[in-house]
């Protein structure tokens, strides 16, 4: 699978963001390789019938919360799923946790996709059971330097130490090599941003990507 964080860029913003959603259902559809967006929350109701995660909610209810996202509300705006933890917006382990739970408690198919730094932030994380675990190395997110290849041996570790929930792997992935060398060392799909999002023709810069998953 690839989840495809289209962050606040112009590009996968407002009516762009529905013409990426589009071209990903479309690859999709004609790849067989499950593609999930990963989109601002103003944007759900313009994308509510497509299969696409919020890039955050937070831990609150009903009430005086100002400036923060409920979950109920991007649930019934249509979201599947919504990602946690990314490295450009960090929150508390317990946090993530209590999170996690209020999520399970309001609908147990919303999916939550938690980022992570580190090995040891990973075995955090995964007692509180989110869907995907995420490893991304911060220091690669946005550059030219894949983690497929800067770190193919903390992969390996991670695939072979977290073996309940599904690991994807981020930062830097550009081309079709990056994500057959994740697959290779065991992780179960990828999760791509600026490379793809800003991409001059993102179709075909996805069909590379999902090329890596057929042998």
């Amino acid at each position: 699978m690839i989840f495809v964080n289209f962050k606040t860029y112009q590009k996968g913003s407002g009516d762009s963001a529905l013409i990426l959603v589009k071209e990903c259902q479309k690859v999709e559809k004609e790849r067989g390789i499950e593609i999930i967006p990963v989109v601002q929350t103003v944007d759900l109701r313009l994308l509510k019938d497509f299969n696409v995660f919020v890039q955050h909610v937070d831990d609150i209810d009903f009430g005086p919360n100002t400036g923060e996202v409920l979950p109920q509300a991007v649930i019934e705006a249509g979201a599947r799923g919504t990602l946690l933890n990314h490295s450009e917006n960090k929150i508390p382990i317990e946090v993530i946790g209590s999170t996690i739970q209020k999520i399970r408690n309001l609908k147990s198919d919303f999916k939550v996709l938690a980022c992570c730094e580190s090995l040891d932030e990973a075995q955090e994380i995964s007692q509180f059971r989110p869907d995907f675990l995420a490893y991304e190395a911060p220091e690669l997110i946005g550059s030219q330097t894949s983690i497929s290849q800067a770190k193919p041996e903390v992969i390996s570790e991670f695939t072979k130490v977290i073996k309940e929930i599904p690991v994807l792997v981020g930062a830097g992935i550009r081309e079709r090599e990056d994500v057959r060398k994740a697959l290779e060392l065991g992780a179960k799909g990828v999760l791509v941003s600026s490379d793809l999002v800003l991409a001059d023709d993102f179709r075909d810069q996805l069909i590379d990507l999902v090329k890596a998953f057929k042998k």
